[in-house]
């Protein structure tokens, strides 16, 4: 199993009680959907590595878990490392909920210009994250909020919008020339 196959499930943040007991944190928008996990992938080293546990609490983001086969001092060893899961593991989401992997290399249609590209990948930057999108040789950048998004389109495999005014033309129309 490699990195790419699966996604960031969240963090082994730091030890909890006295029994080898580890907290938790699940970088995810509906943790409770996780309560029945028993298992994940540590990286350590580069390397993905299968560790079994069960959950002792979970609130909110935060689960208190304890891993099979491991004393307290091996537990501790995986404080600072990143959990994955795999991809085939993510809930289904619907209508215009998405994951910012799946929508990589749609078609993004704007509702004023019209086909403006192909979705690179979406720039998560800590304020809001971006599309990086395409178009014969031209990055566009379009925000990814709900406002923008008008429809996602997984059979056509496109995301249709509605950039705000001026952003499009910003990247695709010359200074002195119309669109």
């Amino acid at each position: 199993m490699t990195i790419e196959d699966c996604f960031y499930l969240g963090r082994v943040t730091k030890p909890w009680g006295v029994k080898g007991q580890l907290q938790l944190f699940l970088d995810v928008d509906s943790p409770e959907e996780y309560s029945g996990l028993d298992s994940a992938f540590v990286e350590l080293k580069g390397q993905l590595v299968p560790h079994f546990f069960h959950i002792d609490q979970l609130n909110g983001n935060r689960a208190v878990v304890t891993f099979e086969e491991l004393t307290a001092d091996q537990a501790q060893a995986l404080v600072g490392h990143d959990l994955y899961l795999p991809l085939d593991l993510l809930p289904k989401l619907e209508g215009n909920r998405f994951y910012f992997h799946e929508v990589v290399g749609f078609r993004v249609v704007d509702s004023r210009y019209g086909d403006i590209g192909v979705l690179q990948q979406v720039i998560e930057y800590p304020a809001q994250p971006l599309f990086q999108i395409d178009k014969n040789g031209t990055e566009v950048l379009v925000p990814v909020i709900d406002q923008v998004i008008d429809k996602v389109d997984r059979k056509l495999k496109t995301l249709f919008i509605t950039a705000p005014n001026g952003l499009i033309e910003l990247y695709l129309c010359d200074i002195n020339k119309e669109c």
